[in-house]
């Protein structure tokens, strides 16, 4: 398939759905909502959202029946962006070649667009109960709110601020991209699964898949920092290793880590076996995700 169409497709259909959840400019309080919209309508490649639909799709859904669901993961993840950026945090400028949020709209305001955000997104997904089953929107909410939280994203957040800097062994190394990164990504897969009425065997091979998929994604941003070009990206490179944080390169090096994305990228395919052909789409994505240049 062309999965490089099938992207641009779903990427345009999660925009056009955003749009209608997310507040306008001109809506009271006015600086607020353009922070929010600002950052949201960036740029980026929405792929947390479309694993929601491919997955659902997969198991016989159409996407749009999920698109509250992918729209809401889109949300959590461009207010975590935006706090990432925060000069607190990550300290930078450029995010998909246009300023960050707190350099548009100052720090305070980066805050409360990233708060709001994230509100906002667990407010579109409570609202699906009107036309899904409550207790699966219920197991959605618990789902995602936890690859959000400490235990997910934000703890992996806090490893990784308290390790810059520091000698990282191995295992902490990989609970941060893990946590930071993968736990998000894997939610989208399992919350998509879970809204189309996955069974067991099923939702674990999805697990496997995302556990996999998620991994190589964060190892693959890795490598870009130390081959990638700033043109391309959208921001500056080399930035992980002015800032001393722990990465596969510099752990292991390019050639290890590359070998080690190739294995998760056959591991996450081949996790997809047990729906077979229905999972084709997914199995394009793992490998866009491996070949990928930003």
């Amino acid at each position: 398939m062309d999965i490089e169409r099938y992207l641009e497709e779903k990427r345009v259909e999660v925009e056009e759905a955003l749009e209608r959840y997310l507040p306008g400019e001109e809506d009271f309080p006015r600086t607020l909502h353009r922070a929010m919209r600002y950052s949201t309508f960036a740029g980026g490649k929405r792929i947390r959202p479309i694993f929601t639909i491919a997955t659902a799709e997969a198991l016989g859904r159409r996407g749009e029946e999920v698109m509250p669901l992918a729209c809401a993961i889109e949300l959590i993840h461009t207010y975590s962006l935006i706090h990432d950026d925060l000069p607190a945090m990550d300290d930078d400028d450029w995010r998909r070649g246009k300023p960050t949020c707190h350099k548009v709209y100052g720090e305070a305001m980066a805050i409360l667009a990233g708060d709001a955000l994230l509100t906002l997104a667990f407010e579109v997904i409570a609202a699906m109960d009107e036309d899904h089953d409550p207790s699966k929107v219920m197991r959605v909410v618990r789902e995602i709110a936890r690859a959000a939280g400490s235990m997910g994203m934000v703890g992996g957040q806090a490893v990784d601020i308290e390790s810059q800097g520091k000698s990282v062994d191995f295992p902490t190394l990989e609970y941060i991209h893990i946590h930071k990164t993968g736990a998000l990504i894997l939610a989208s897969i399992r919350a998509g699964a879970m809204m189309a009425g996955a069974g067991a065997r099923e939702l674990q091979a999805l697990t496997d898949y995302g556990e996999a998929v998620g991994l190589a994604f964060q190892i693959v941003d890795d490598i870009l920092d130390v081959e990638g070009e700033r043109e391309v990206m959208g921001k500056e490179t080399g930035v992980d290793a002015l800032k001393g944080k722990a990465t596969y390169p510099s752990l292991v090096g390019l050639d290890e880590s590359k070998r080690r994305v190739e294995e998760l990228i056959d591991r996450a395919i081949s996790s997809l076996s047990v729906l077979g052909e229905r999972a084709s789409t997914l199995s394009a994505i793992a490998r866009y995700i491996g070949k990928r240049t930003k």
